[in-house]
């Protein structure tokens, strides 16, 4: 068969080869005919090593071997050449592959003819190529330019397996992150809207219901209230959940890049916009888009927000191109954007495509009696940080902590209760149980608690108190179990032991209460 033909051929079986394996066995089988060896073997470069990915002639064990280029000199000789090394048959250096040829008569035989070649692409070595045989002097009259042209071959294929697996381990590292971005949202979803307060009660209706759509939801409240804890829970529950939530928070982007970060921009659409990027509803294909802080969405960046809504199409800075997205959206804001349409502040037609379904988050003051369960909730995070095995809050600290009217919500009811719990931990030696009492929360929060029992309790006449005794009693009740639970990080039967009652009426007396 003429060079043309067999390259031809070489080329058509390596064209309907259908993985990188088999093109592996078809090029070292047309290198082995070519050169008339023994053994042949492809060899990957990896760092300072060379490993064996594919072999024709050798041993079984030997696929997957790895040689330190520095203990092996033939090969450290071939990756050092540009041409390629055969070496006589004379030659003393060691061979890598001796004992390990399929034809050795023994163990002990030695390899009497070795070749190789280096491949190199963009003049880095990413491989070599080698051949043996146990005659002597078989590589003495060699098809130089053939030998180059499958050289050649094995250096395409070899680049492409290597780009091809980066892309794979990129592909698999990527869904490995998102499935734990979405198991996460899952756990904390589930974790962090505490409370038995009807008021939660109703919010977790409202999740449980809306979340089963795909209707945009529109999540106000104060701020640390929990819009994005809400977010993460109508997230975790929808039919989107196998995909991430892709969080923006419009506040903390300037104004010259909201535009490129929600809806992407091509390469040269502005000053340094030196590659194509793709924008935060395109990441969210198929998934769900957490729009934080929609209030402060720039005016002139709300129309392009607004069409998305209307047809589901977006359009990259810088692109005639329109592309079609399936992408649920929620929204949140603590400002009241019915006042921002009025003011021409927000666009009213973009309000009403946000609003479909809106949820309200009750600020902390107006659900108190969720306090305890979520002081307790956090008390496990902090006193696995601690080192300590169990934190507790008297009965007052709880009662202060409910008197006071949190402005920053539950985010500065986690912080105040975490320097709380350091300083209680400070002032006592014994770390097995630190107790936290209502001094360990500083002056300035204890002054407002101080007025606010003064004013809720009494009608400013000393001594006079204006609260009925039933309801007094069932307040001082409501404490106590608030404070057991918070004790027993919200078990109810060591609840109702620490009580001294009964579990079946420890339950009883909360729902009275209100507080199942």
């Amino acid at each position: 068969m003429d060079k043309a033909n067999m390259l031809t051929q070489l080329a058509d079986q390596l064209t309907t080869a259908t993985d990188h394996e088999e093109r592996y066995r078809i090029l070292l089988r047309a290198f082995q005919d070519l050169v008339q060896s023994d053994a042949v073997a492809l060899l990957r470069m990896n760092g300072e090593t060379l490993t064996i990915v594919a072999c024709l002639g050798l041993s079984p064990d030997a696929m997957g071997r790895s040689f330190k280029i520095t203990e092996h000199p033939r090969l450290e000789k071939i990756c050092k050449s540009e041409e390629g090394v055969v070496f006589p048959s004379a030659c003393t250096l060691s061979d890598p592959y001796d004992g390990l040829l399929e034809t050795d008569d023994s163990a002990a035989a030695h390899v009497h003819s070795c070749m190789g070649l280096p491949l190199l692409f963009n003049r880095k070595l990413i491989g070599v190529l080698t051949a043996d045989a146990l005659a002597i002097d078989v590589f003495t009259h060699l098809d130089i330019p053939l030998i180059k042209t499958i050289a050649a071959f094995a250096v395409t294929e070899m680049h492409t397996s290597q780009l091809i697996g980066r892309l794979q381990n990129a592909a698999q590292k990527m869904d490995r992150i998102s499935r734990h971005l979405v198991e996460d949202a899952r756990r904390s979803a589930g974790m962090d809207l505490i409370g038995n307060s009807i008021s939660i009660k109703q919010l977790r209706r409202d999740i449980e219901l809306v979340a089963r759509s795909d209707f945009s939801v529109l999540i106000t409240g104060e701020t640390g209230a929990g819009k994005e804890v809400v977010a993460r829970a109508i997230h975790a529950l929808s039919i989107r959940r196998e995909h991430p939530l892709i969080c923006l928070n419009c506040a903390t982007l300037p104004q010259n890049l909201v535009d490129s970060e929600l809806f992407g921009h091509v390469r040269g659409a502005f000053t340094g916009a030196t590659t194509d990027r793709a924008g935060k509803l395109e990441l969210a294909e198929g998934a769900t888009l957490f729009l934080d802080e929609i209030g402060e969405l720039p005016l002139d960046d709300q129309p392009k927000l607004l069409r998305f809504l209307q047809t589901g199409e977006v359009q990259r800075l810088g692109s005639n191109l329109t592309q079609s997205l399936n992408v649920r959206l929620l929204s949140a804001t603590n400002r009241d954007l019915a006042t921002a349409v009025k003011d021409k502040r927000f666009r009213a037609d973009l309000f009403h495509r946000l609003n479909v379904y809106p949820i309200h988050v009750p600020p902390l003051r107006e659900h108190p009696e969720d306090i305890p369960l979520i002081i307790g909730r956090y008390c496990e995070m902090v006193q696995r940080q601690l080192g300590c095995k169990m934190v507790r809050f008297r009965p007052d600290t709880c009662r202060a902590l409910q008197l006071y009217e949190w402005p920053g919500n539950v985010r500065e009811l986690e912080n105040l209760v975490a320097r709380a719990i350091l300083r209680a931990a400070a002032d006592q030696l014994e770390k097995d149980l630190v107790v936290v009492a209502p001094h360990h929360f500083g002056g300035e929060m204890l002054s407002t608690v101080s007025l606010n029992y003064t004013e809720k309790e009494t009608d400013g006449k000393i001594g006079r108190i204006v609260k009925p005794l039933k309801s007094a009693t069932d307040d001082l009740q409501r404490d106590l179990i608030q404070a057991a639970l918070m004790n027993s990080n919200g078990n109810w039967a060591a609840a109702a032991r620490e009580l001294g009652i009964n579990r079946s009426n420890l339950h009883k007396l909360a729902k009275r209460l209100n507080l199942k």
